[in-house]
């Protein structure tokens, strides 16, 4: 295909599908979505392979919703009509725990199936548990939606929406998230149609056969500069309860066929509380990791993660069986690129970055207001420092691997019945180094209720901090307070009126001795 031909047909996908991401994003009622962009949306050709992604989202959103849309299409295939959407939340299949849902809306021109425009956003509520981490097993932790038709020929499906609405706590909120997905994504279908009127063609076929092969060839050629071998890096890390964690990685890279394979083994056995990780999600961290190092100006697809196979034990942390308990996956999950990082260290010193504080501290209230009306909160998220880089400090309050943004505190206080006391960047928490690592941050908070409340926190690093890379410290660990107490607690805690808390997020390890 010629190249300024494939150009232009590609900012036109790159277009569509960002321009459905942004009006999803505008139109959702979660916060977390709304604000912090806790999303992602992808083009599929009709054989459900990812050609193109939209330019906001999470990568452990973005690289899962690769595998989802494949396995939706396949489950669906030949069974599908003009007007249906398909959904899921299959853990997984998905994103790895309850509260994402995958909606897939199939795209028809004249009857024909030429792709589909998939999304997976993170749910205000799903029933069960809540975001913590306290369930002691999948079934507790909330509605389960094997793969279904939401919409069938353009009509509702009346039973699936009558079991999600006698299903959650706040249904007005998660069905308007749903035709938020839904009405983005068809809206992005009609201008993918409108864009194969115009250049003449009947379908993208031939165009994410193009692209595709494209993005494999460069992914290959970009590890084929790299040289051959098995490299091994290790993180250790508490989780809420205290417990440590082990992931181990080996980086096998392959310069001859142009693959790595990442190998988990020797990581820590699945937990008996809600932190494990499906292989979607470990894999969405991992192929993330290799690209962002290797080749990150190119496009993100199913090509360019072909080259990439992440292999681990079945039962460990990162490859939980049915019915681990999973709904605080990302306390273990956004750990996996850390050890791969340190592996490619020995390889590519100048293009990684020291440990950071890796998971996001996620916060889930729920109480009753002054008048008696009760209330359930959408999750909200405050991240540590980054690692420091090669060259450049670590930014402050910024979390990698996930790069969700936090909530403004103006909207949680415009939402629900919360007082931000403070936030605050927590000054010094970085590492030194020659470069040093990025600083945590401070948040205080009460509730404004004259009635008890319940309090789910997932907080990480509370016993040692980020290590430092090649001679760098390691940054501060974290601390989190309830009434200047230290609290490290894995289920909900019932909280009085007047109770006052207070999370200092860790800071990211330095990069090189200090001189």
């Amino acid at each position: 295909m010629d190249g300024i031909e494939l150009e232009i047909l590609w900012s036109n996908l790159i277009g569509i599908v960002s321009e459905q991401a942004k009006a999803l994003q505008r139109i959702a009622f979660s916060p977390v979505v709304r604000e912090a962009g806790d999303l992602a949306s992808g083009l599929f050709d009709a054989r459900g392979r990812m050609v193109a992604q939209a330019n906001t989202g999470t990568p452990g959103h973005i690289n899962s919703l690769c595998a989802a849309g494949l396995a939706l299409s396949k489950h669906f295939e030949g069974k599908l009509v003009p007007g249906d959407v398909v959904i899921t939340n299959d853990p997984w299949m998905s994103a790895g725990h309850f509260f994402d849902i995958t909606v897939l809306c199939p795209i028809f021109w004249d009857e024909r199936l030429i792709g589909y425009i998939g999304s997976t956003i993170h749910h205000t509520d799903i029933g069960g548990y809540g975001i913590g981490a306290g369930a002691r097993d999948v079934h507790e932790e909330g509605l389960w939606i094997p793969p279904s038709k939401l919409y069938e020929a353009g009509v509702p499906s009346a039973l699936l929406h009558d079991i999600i609405k006698h299903n959650v706590r706040t249904p007005d909120h998660v069905f308007g998230d749903l035709a938020a997905q839904v009405s983005s994504g068809r809206s992005g279908g009609e201008r993918l149609i409108a864009l194969c009127k115009r250049q003449g063609i009947a379908d993208i076929e031939a165009l994410s056969d193009e692209i595709i092969t494209r993005s494999e060839e460069a992914t290959r050629r970009a590890i084929r500069a790299l040289p051959a071998g098995t490299f091994r890096g290790e993180s250790r890390f508490d989780v809420p309860g205290g417990t440590m964690i082990d992931l181990k990685a080996a980086v096998t890279i392959d310069n001859q066929l142009g693959e790595v394979t990442i190998d988990f083994t020797g990581s820590s056995d699945a937990s008996p509380i809600g932190i494990n990780v499906v292989m979607n999600y470990t894999h969405a961290y991992s192929t993330f990791a290799l690209r962002s190092t290797l080749n990150p100006e190119q496009p993100n697809n199913f090509g360019s993660l072909a080259p990439i196979k992440v292999k681990a034990p079945e039962g460990s942390i990162v490859n939980a069986k049915y019915p681990s308990p999973l709904n605080a996956r990302h306390v273990v999950g956004m750990f996996v690129p850390m050890p791969i990082l340190k592996a490619l260290h020995q390889v590519i010193p100048d293009r990684v970055l020291a440990e950071g504080s890796g998971a996001v501290w996620t916060v889930q209230v729920q109480g009753k207001r002054e008048n008696g009306e009760a209330f359930t909160s959408s999750m909200f998220n405050y991240s540590g420092g980054m690692g420091a880089r090669a060259a450049k400090p670590g930014p402050s309050a910024t979390c990698y691997p996930t790069g969700v943004a936090a909530v403004p505190v103006e909207i949680l206080e415009a939402v629900m019945p919360i007082v931000f006391d403070r936030r605050e960047l927590r000054v010094g928490s970085g590492g030194e180094g020659r470069v040093r690592g990025g600083d945590g941050q401070i948040i205080g908070f009460h509730m404004r209720t004259s009635s008890p409340w319940l309090l789910n926190a997932v907080p990480s690093r509370l016993d040692r901090g980020p290590e430092g890379l090649d001679g760098g410290e390691e940054g501060a660990a974290g601390r989190f307070l309830v009434n200047g107490q230290p609290i490290s607690e894995v289920r909900k805690m019932a909280m009085e009126p007047g109770d006052v808390v207070l999370l200092e997020t860790p800071g990211g390890g330095g990069y090189g001795a200090a001189a």
